[in-house]
């Protein structure tokens, strides 16, 4: 994990700065964001700051795809790679608030119809271990299940299922429950589990559960936009080749639950804000009224992180310590190699900065983490100029 902004800010400035009226009104940083993505060599960088739910600074700058003149938009949609886990968790998390999972349901529970097709090891494995990294699921998917995944056979409840067989037809590639193992293959189980519960599609429960009450209009599935036309940024290597659309764009539809939403930054920010203020609610910090989708106590939960040995993990964050943030802090990244994106919040301040870009690797990650100190940046000067107003 980036040791990002560490000494950055003082944490007793910041939290002067989070708590100023100055900060209601946007602020807009792209001249700066164009600094750090012309220092990078980046096609495209755009960022948001907000406080509680209000966007408090924002910025974009570049093109959506390399040697084009069409310019990125606030209103175009970034793809938010493993940024999708927190959503996921989130969507499976209403679930157990109404009870049609637990976070101790196991895959022997749901997927108890495979038989002799399911290792035994896999049948105490629980959702809870999914989500946190914990449930020995392998980092890697076998490369010749990996092979017919990107074939894209069937629905993608289909695929999800292959991979589930799959999966559990091999011993787990560590004992369930005994070490941290970052794993985009748990997180597509646990999602197959919500569709074998629901008897519903992944992106429909997303679509119902949590994009549509949290008004994120522009939130799908895969790389943005349309074939043939540039209506959206495409993505682009590492090396910064641009990624046409088709059948190399993404990820296949098999791990979804664990890295294919797009969205624009803006209706990013509501998910990443519905954190923010559930976590402050259930801390005492803010109403518990102000939590939205969920219970305060469930937010609290999908931050804690899992039990055993490894990183601090919850589900779909990691958790740090940063005095900029007052403490403890939620922080996360997302890259399918073609584009990348970091989210930074620290429910103790009430803020959060989100930032993306549509290239992938080392160039795309260093961006990122620059311009999460725009951010910062920007929050301080907002706080200098309300304090000049005062005198």
């Amino acid at each position: 994990m980036s040791p990002l902004l560490q000494r950055f800010v003082p944490a007793l400035l910041l939290g002067a700065v989070l708590c100023s009226p100055a900060a209601a009104q946007a602020q807009d940083v792209s001249e700066s964001l164009h600094e750090v993505r012309e220092k990078h060599g980046l096609p495209a960088l755009a960022a948001v700051a907000i406080q509680g739910d209000r966007i408090v600074a924002s910025g974009v700058d570049g093109v959506r795809r390399r040697g084009g003149e069409a310019k990125v938009t606030l209103d175009d949609r970034f793809h938010l790679g493993s940024c999708t886990k927190a959503m996921t968790a989130t969507m499976i998390a209403t679930l157990v608030e109404e009870e049609k999972l637990a976070w101790s349901t196991t895959i022997g529970d749901v997927f108890g119809d495979l038989g002799e097709g399911m290792r035994p090891a896999w049948k105490a494995v629980t959702v809870e271990q999914l989500l946190t990294h914990r449930s020995g699921a392998p980092g890697d998917v076998d490369p010749k299940l990996w092979a017919r995944l990107w074939a894209r056979d069937g629905t993608p409840v289909e695929q999800r299922m292959e991979l589930v067989r799959g999966t559990l037809a091999s011993e787990p590639a560590s004992a369930p429950g005994t070490k941290f193992a970052y794993s985009n293959t748990g997180y597509a189980i646990a999602g197959a589990m919500a569709e074998k519960v629901t008897g519903k599609a992944w992106e429909e429960l997303m679509r119902e559960r949590l994009f549509a009450p949290l008004g994120m209009e522009s939130a799908g599935f895969g790389a943005p936009g349309k074939p043939g036309e540039l209506d959206q940024p495409l993505g682009h290597s590492a090396k910064g080749t641009p990624v046409e659309l088709g059948p190399e764009d993404d990820n296949p539809p098999a791990i979804g639950p664990a890295g294919t939403v797009h969205a624009t930054l803006a209706d990013w920010a509501k998910f990443v804000a519905a954190h923010l203020e559930g976590d402050r609610a259930a801390t005492g910090k803010a109403p518990e009224e102000s939590a939205k989708l969920l219970k305060p106590g469930t937010y609290l939960k999908l931050h804690a992180p899992g039990q055993g040995e490894g990183t601090e993990y919850a589900m779909g964050w990691g958790i740090a310590d940063r005095p900029w943030g007052g403490g403890r802090v939620l922080t996360h990244s997302g890259s399918n190699t073609m584009w990348y994106c970091t989210v930074w919040m620290a429910p103790e301040k009430d803020f959060a900065v989100l930032v993306a870009t549509n290239q992938g690797g080392a160039k795309a990650s260093a961006g990122a983490d620059e311009a999460c100190g725009v951010m910062i940046q920007a929050v301080l000067e907002q706080a200098a100029a309300a304090e000049k107003a005062k005198k």
